[in-house]
């Protein structure tokens, strides 16, 4: 089953690679950080997610601040700075961020 994320996502993403992704989150990010992504990347993610603009602006930067952390594989931190772009532009349009 395929994940889209609304916001500028092009194409559906497995919930296996969100969750694969909440793996390197969870070592990249502080623990206090990590929680709160976990309930999108721990692998129990139920669809849809609504995240309310506030809230998505900061999963934004989070996701950024893991992409461009020198502890992330490259390859997933392309995927977080992808994520955390689309999230910003929801935060920057005032609008919800969706996962569906």
């Amino acid at each position: 089953m395929g994940i889209s994320i609304s916001h500028g996502v092009p194409s559906t993403r497995s919930a296996l690679t969100i969750a694969n992704l909440g793996q390197h989150l969870a070592h990249t990010l502080t623990s206090s950080e990590w929680r709160e992504l976990r309930h999108l990347f721990d692998g129990r993610l139920y669809t849809p997610v609504v995240t309310p603009p506030d809230e998505a602006a900061r999963i934004g930067a989070l996701l950024t601040k893991a992409a461009r952390s020198r502890s992330m594989n490259p390859e997933w931190g392309q995927l977080a700075l992808l994520l955390g772009e689309a999230a910003n532009r929801a935060a920057q349009a005032r609008q919800n961020c969706v996962w569906d």
